[in-house]
């Protein structure tokens, strides 16, 4: 069992920034990837991107050159900055992961960002 905690969401203006953690209960090495989404209410979950095991981060053409995901493997943590927020990123953002060997996908509870006009 993986347990994944999101925080730093909030309310930003058009412009701002704000940078979202995903605490991971598990040594970061063990997992295949750690992924960022993001789901509005009555849309399907988006994906956003994903840093590797390797530390290799990709992106989806929506919000690449705007978010960046890292990891602090001392801290067992990945994190997705994100800048040149809009109103269409408002959503609630969620991380997820696979174990190496397991197809069980774990996800965290997710956190709300909300950006106003």
């Amino acid at each position: 069992q993986v347990q994944l905690v999101e925080s730093g969401g909030g309310l930003v203006q058009t412009g701002g920034s704000l940078k979202l953690s995903c605490a991971v209960s598990t040594n970061i090495f063990s997992l295949d990837a750690v992924a960022w989404h993001r789901q509005v209410p009555g849309k399907q979950r988006e994906l956003l991107g994903s840093i590797t095991k390797v530390g290799e981060a990709h992106y989806t053409d929506s919000v690449k050159g705007r978010f960046t995901i890292s990891r602090d493997y001392t801290k067992d943590t990945v994190y997705l900055q994100m800048n040149s927020l809009k109103p269409g990123d408002t959503a609630v953002y969620y991380c997820s992961t696979t174990r190496i060997g397991d197809r069980t996908v774990y996800w965290g509870q997710g956190t709300q960002v909300t950006v106003s006009s």
